[in-house]
């Protein structure tokens, strides 16, 4: 088990907590990190690219010419894929993207990431994070008091937190159940509250 110092919204020591080593003390497993992204990123494809095959494009019922006597190479329609404006062989259809990963792979990507965070020193775990209402500036106040620079992922059920980070190119606010492997890599700092280690240990660990 690994302690960790929790601070509060000012930035300011407010005890510590004893995280999970099966959450944030793993080795870090870089390939399978690496397949949780793919895969994430694939289930964002629109995949709604689309082609008219010989039956969908409009036209060419009419054989253009007499099958025999003319010469020329028999045809049996203009909307062959050999004409011009013809239909499309083996063009995309509209299709999903998304694949599946096992359970076990998935908690361990997720794990992996978090573990490489704590070894980084780049996680921060705060003993509450609450807003009043939505506003930006009160949230930029909060992360200057943390002394964080860089790509910052807050984890936190808040809703004013998420609203509040809505309008900050380089924050993003995700509820605990919303955290995943490509965000959590892409962003340099990730901020916890306790409530959100307890359940991100209560799932995972």
């Amino acid at each position: 088990m690994a302690n960790l110092k929790v601070m509060d919204q000012n930035g300011k020591d407010s005890g510590e907590v004893t995280l999970n080593d099966k959450v944030f003390g793993i080795e870090p497993n870089e390939s399978v990190v690496f397949e949780a992204i793919i895969r994430q990123r694939a289930g964002k494809r629109q995949g709604t690219s689309k082609v008219k095959n010989r039956s969908a494009v409009r036209g060419g019922g009419k054989k253009p010419w007499r099958q025999k006597g003319t010469g020329r190479a028999r045809q049996g329609s203009i909307r062959s894929p050999q004409w011009r404006g013809g239909g499309t062989v083996f063009g995309p259809t509209p299709r999903s993207y998304a694949y599946t990963m096992p359970r076990k792979q998935r908690r361990l990507a997720i794990k992996s990431v978090l573990s490489q965070k704590m070894i980084d020193k780049d996680l921060i775990v705060l003993d509450k994070l609450t807003m009043s209402a939505p506003k930006t500036k009160d949230l930029v106040s909060m992360l200057n008091s943390l002394n964080v620079d860089g790509k910052v992922l807050i984890v936190s059920d808040d809703n004013n937190v998420q609203l509040s980070a809505r309008n900050l190119a380089k924050v993003k606010a995700v509820p605990v159940n919303g955290l995943n492997v490509e965000d959590a890599v892409n962003y340099d700092k990730l901020i916890l509250t306790q409530d959100a280690v307890k359940k991100i240990e209560e799932v995972l660990a």
